[in-house]
């Protein structure tokens, strides 16, 4: 066959790829949903928390949170570029939220993770689902992390779930005052495409007493 390629590699290539096509499709129609929700509810929250979802985007960490905060609030922030979401804006969340039953426990706002627009210790809870990643440099990562633990109040729990770099998230927030931090793999519901890119998940728990 021209230029070496076998009919045999043409169809290995092609399983490889619908494979990971399928994946992806699962991990987010489904898949991360499912994750999420047993993140969520391993939490065992009160239902009275205030809870910050970092590069929320149209909602879905964020619907799943503000049903679980029947006296709650759940805020999102996002930059709402469309380059890795379609359809990816303010108005389409706070419509979503609507349509779930939940818009009045929903909250969104414009901000940059790198400079979050919230007083110290405002949350509770802090989730974050495959965003950070999307800071090209590590200097901005960690100012992204800098700023979650900022918001974070004392004794609570930041869930942030990536592709890639998040050892580097776990030797940095590790080096901070008063945090506990793990990181382990979420399992093959969450791969972004196939077991080459699983998602991480980093748990840092801030210290109930501060210095």
């Amino acid at each position: 066959m021209a230029f070496g390629v076998s009919l045999p590699g043409l169809a290995a290539a092609a399983l490889i790829f619908a494979l990971a096509a399928s994946s992806y499709l699962y991990t987010t129609r489904r898949g991360k949903f499912i994750v999420w929700a047993g993140l969520l509810d391993g939490l065992a929250l009160r239902g009275d928390e205030r809870l910050l979802d970092v590069g929320c985007g149209r909602g879905a960490v964020l619907m799943l949170a503000a049903k679980r905060l029947p006296r709650g609030q759940a805020v999102g922030i996002d930059l709402w570029s469309s380059k890795d979401q379609s359809g990816n804006h303010q108005e389409a969340t706070l419509r979503n939220a609507k349509l779930e039953g939940i818009g009045e426990r929903v909250e969104v706002h414009t901000a940059d993770m790198r400079k979050l627009p919230f007083p110290d210790r405002s949350f509770e809870v802090i989730t974050s689902s495959l965003a950070v990643h999307n800071i090209a440099s590590a200097r901005g990562r960690e100012a992204a992390l800098a700023e979650i633990l900022r918001v974070l109040k004392p004794g609570g729990t930041a869930l942030i779930a990536d592709i890639g770099r998040t050892a580097a998230y776990q030797r940095y927030l590790s080096r901070l005052p008063g945090t506990t931090v793990e990181r382990r793999r979420l399992g093959w519901r969450f791969w972004a495409g196939g077991p080459q890119m699983p998602t991480t998940l980093v748990t840092v728990r801030r210290a109930r007493t501060l210095d």
